[in-house]
């Protein structure tokens, strides 16, 4: 069903040309427009005007449909924010596990409805926080988690098999994963009923964020054995978050967060059907994680395009039969790299506008910044109004009334076809290259997203891009918002529990796990098995990774630049 014929487009032709010879080119002889280039946030340029010509072919039933029907691209569900809002899940964790513990309860005594876990860099790169690698990085960008007891102490007084929980944890995903999981069973809960997230996206840390510890192949090996343990384990759980947050928040444009996620989601498909899962078995619990920037308009189109790319590939090209596996579920977090340490109050305003495109962009789940966050990890009174951002517009825009309320805007359904485009370009060019792991070893993305970030900053040092209170707008003025700090003592209590751990567990028990864990990694079994039987008896994170950091080794990153 075309949404336009070709009669009507043909006298729109000689209207438009009728206004740009008369009424446009008299307005522009008395006053010329304020900009030379009109851009979104990813350099795309904007037009004038946009009209039923830049949209003629578009098929509503093909392009559009309904909600909660293929191909998704005004939403996953049927009556979307009308049946129920999104969760809002705050990113928390800083210091100890008591401090976070805390925090915790505090949100969910806010009117936060899931938890999303951050934590320390120690843990993030599989170290425990006395190791000689951690020194100096206890707490400071997120939670400390050495062992089971840590994570005990994390949700202790939190009902593990009620609360949704996300925890974003790459490289050790999988040991902090069965960290989680015995805690719960501790708590007695069923594994089958947990609900949560680990964002277990190793493929976006070689190609934005770093934090990779093994060579791919082994790192995806990891993935897949949590994919295939979920599917069969833990029904409600999603095993991988595919990620463009960190994508772009190393500088890429929209276009490139959108296809190099998707690419990275198209690689895992194909690493589980090579397993031998059957596609609907675990594509069903794949989630994404995309970035929420300042462009309105482009951000939304870029959640469009996303659901409606990933319902097309997983029907047509993986020919996956279950509905839900066609659906693209996203987490949102609003752009941490757009933030100031100037007029940090700003930040509100930004997070704001953000938050509203990821909404109206149909997301299932959302995190907002804070306003302190480009100076230090938020205040709780800072991370009380990025909640209540959200709540605000829950509960007094309006926005959530009615599904999908942009569609049919002409410029909105362009850009969103535009992006669609694009991406499908990015997906020729890094098949040409073998795929995404010989994407990550060649520099492909890399260099992408440098140049892209190169050009950006470019655009602001040149007033091409105006940041306000950063290039224009400037005040010398001194920051007054209370800053975060922590326990001065934690890094000793926290020592002090490791030891304990070491201490009194059975560690003949332990060494038997670890040799076991070993023997499984030099072979091709699924790993997750025995990683839970060494968690259970307190093998903490940093023996578990020195087991495979021995078996798979390292990877160093070649210079591309």
């Amino acid at each position: 069903m075309p949404l336009f014929d070709e009669e009507q487009l043909q006298r729109l032709r000689q209207t438009l040309k009728r206004w740009s010879d008369t009424t446009l080119k008299k307005t522009l002889a008395k006053r010329p427009e304020r900009m030379k280039k009109f851009m979104t946030t990813s350099s795309v340029p904007v037009k004038r005007l946009y009209t039923p010509l830049d949209i003629g072919e578009m098929d509503y039933e093909r392009d559009l449909g309904m909600p909660g029907e293929f191909p998704y691209t005004r939403g996953v569900h049927s009556t979307m924010y009308r049946g129920r809002l999104w969760t809002m899940r705050m990113f928390a964790g800083f210091g100890t596990a008591e401090e976070t513990n805390q925090r915790f309860k505090y949100l969910l005594e806010q009117g936060q409805t899931g938890l999303s876990v951050a934590f320390d860099m120690p843990t993030l790169y599989g170290y425990d926080t006395d190791a000689p690698e951690a020194i100096g990085e206890f707490g400071k960008c997120g939670v400390a988690v050495s062992s089971l007891a840590d994570m005990e102490v994390l949700f202790d007084g939190i009902p593990m098999g009620d609360v949704s929980t996300s925890m974003t944890i790459n490289s050790p995903a999988a040991i902090i994963w069965a960290m989680y999981i015995v805690a719960a069973e501790k708590q007695g809960y069923d594994r089958r009923i947990l609900r949560g997230t680990i964002q277990n996206d190793i493929l976006k840390e070689f190609i934005a964020q770093k934090e990779f510890i093994f060579p791919p192949d082994p790192s995806m090996r990891l993935v897949t054995d949590t994919i295939e343990f979920g599917a069969n384990e833990l029904p409600k759980w999603n095993t991988i978050s595919i990620s463009g947050y960190h994508i772009r928040e190393a500088g890429s444009t929209a276009v490139q967060e959108l296809a190099f996620t998707l690419a990275d989601g198209f690689a895992y498909v194909e690493a589980a059907l090579e397993r031998g899962l059957d596609i609907d078995d675990f594509a069903p619990r794949l989630s994404f994680f995309f970035n929420a920037h300042n462009d309105f308009f482009e951000e939304i189109a870029k959640f469009r395009a996303a659901r409606r790319i990933w319902a097309r590939a997983m029907k047509e090209k993986y020919g996956a039969k279950n509905p839900r596996s066609w659906m693209l579920r996203t987490h949102a977090q609003t752009a941490g790299a757009s933030l100031t340490a100037q007029q940090p109050e700003n930040n509100i305003v930004r997070v704001t506008i953000q938050a509203l495109a990821a909404v109206l962009g149909g997301t299932q789940s959302l995190h907002t910044n804070s306003m302190d966050e480009a100076l230090a990890l938020p205040s709780e009174k800072a991370v009380t109004i990025a909640l209540r951002t959200q709540q605000i517009i829950a509960h007094e825009s309006g926005v959530p009334n009615t599904i999908d309320p942009l569609a049919g805007s002409f410029y909105l359904e362009q850009l969103t076809n535009q992006m669609e485009a694009e991406a499908n370009e990015y997906f020729r060019q890094i098949e040409a290259l073998g795929g995404v792991v010989r994407g990550i070893e060649n520099g492909f993305f890399q260099r992408e997203i440098a140049e892209a970030a190169f050009r950006y900053q470019m655009e602001i040092d040149t007033h091409q891009r105006v940041v306000v209170g950063v290039n224009e707008y400037v005040a010398e003025e001194p920051v007054e918002i209370p800053i975060l700090e922590m326990d001065p003592e934690g890094y000793e209590r926290q020592v002090a529990r490791l030891n304990r751990v070491r201490a009194e567990r059975d560690n003949a028990a332990v060494q038997k796990a670890l040799r076991e864990l070993e023997d499984a990694a030099r072979g091709d079994v699924n790993l997750m098995p025995p990683i839970i039987e060494a968690v259970k008896v307190y093998a903490t994170l940093g023996e578990i990774m020195g087991v495979f950091r021995k078996v798979f080794g390292e990877y160093h990153e070649p210079v591309f630049f």
